[in-house]
C-alpha cells in the first residue's frame, strides 16, 4: 500500500501512525497538494490527502474511511467494543476531527488570503468553533481519556500537536490540560517519534 500526503498535515500523520499501530506496511510518498499538485493529481484527480493506494491499485481518501479500511484489513484489529465505549472514542474523535477542520481553516485564511482581505469576523467565529470542539473533548478526556495508540487517541494527539505548532497564538497548552497530557503521552510513544510532523 502507498500513503500519498506530507506529515505536516495532521489527516495524513493520523493515517501513518494508525498503520503502524496495525502493523500494515505501507511505502510512504510525501507529496505535497501544493508544490507537487500534479504528482498527486495523476494518482488521485481530487488531489486530497491522506489518499491511501490499495494493494490492488483502488485509490481511498479522507482518514476516517482510511483507518476504517485499515482496521478491517489488520489481522489484529481490536474487536468491536461494548457500544458506550465505542460511541465515547467516535465522539471524542468527531470533536478533535472538528478541532483540526478548524484549526486548519486558520492555516488557510493566514497563510493563503492576503492580510487586507482576511475577514476577522470570520476568523473569530472559526476560532469560537474551534475552541467548543476542545472544551467538548477536555470535558470527555476528564471523565475517561482513551489510550494514546487508540484510534480516538491517536487522532486527538495529532490534531493537537498540529494545532499547537501552527496556531500558538489561539490557545495555550494550559487551556485544556488533559488534552495536553494526552498528547504529550503519545508523543513520546515509539511510532510518534517515528512518524514526525516535520517528516
Amino acid at each position: 500500500m502507498i500513503l500519498i500526503g506530507m506529515l505536516d498535515s495532521p489527516y495524513v500523520r493520523r493515517v501513518a501512525i494508525g498503520m503502524k499501530v496495525l502493523g500494515l506496511e505501507y511505502e510512504h510518498r510525501p507529496l505535497s497538494v501544493f508544490s507537487d499538485f500534479d504528482q498527486v493529481q495523476a494518482i488521485n484527480p481530487a488531489v486530497k490527502v491522506p489518499t491511501l493506494v490499495t494493494s490492488d491499485g483502488q485509490v481511498l481518501m479522507d482518514s476516517t474511511l482510511i483507518l476504517a479500511y485499515l482496521e478491517a484489513l489488520a489481522q489484529h484489529a481490536p474487536r468491536i467494543r461494548p457500544e458506550p465505549a465505542r460511541l465515547r472514542a467516535l465522539c471524542q474523535t468527531s470533536y478533535a476531527l472538528a478541532a483540526c477542520d478548524k484549526a486548519v481553516q486558520i492555516v488557510y485564511e493566514r497563510r493563503l488570503r492576503p492580510q487586507e482581505k482576511q475577514h476577522q469576523p470570520w476568523l473569530d467565529r472559526i476560532q469560537l468553533q474551534l475552541h467548543g470542539a476542545w472544551r467538548q473533548l477536555e470535558a470527555s478526556l476528564r471523565e475517561e481519556a482513551p489510550d494514546c495508540l487508540s484510534m480516538a487517541g491517536i487522532t486527538i494527539a495529532v490534531v493537537w500537536s498540529f494545532a499547537q505548532q501552527m496556531v500558538p497564538d489561539v490557545m495555550a497548552a494550559g487551556d485544556y490540560p488533559a488534552v495536553a497530557a494526552l498528547t504529550a503521552l503519545a508523543e513520546r510513544q515509539p511510532v510518534f517519534l517515528a512518524t514526525p510532523m516535520a517528516g
